[in-house]
């Protein structure tokens, strides 16, 4: 899936949470951007370490999770 590799597990780095490239963004904080309205330009202007293909992992993450696909990957 497009982007999917900018999804990171690692249960060291917010206790397990799916999360952006490693850093402290959970893809559930993501999420909860864009559910509030926000844009994703809005997003990326306010947390200029995000970029725009790590929102759209957090959104191809989420539909893989609700289609319920299982996702394997290496943390």
């Amino acid at each position: 899936m497009q982007h999917l590799e900018r999804i990171t597990i690692d249960p060291n780095i917010c206790h397990g949470k799916p999360v952006i490239r490693g850093m402290r963004w959970p893809v559930e904080v993501i999420m909860d951007m864009l559910g509030s309205g926000m844009s994703i330009d809005e997003i990326i202007e306010d947390h200029p370490e995000l970029v725009r293909e790590d929102i759209l992992a957090s959104l191809n993450y989420a539909k893989m999770l609700v289609s319920g696909r299982l996702i394997s990957q290496a943390a």
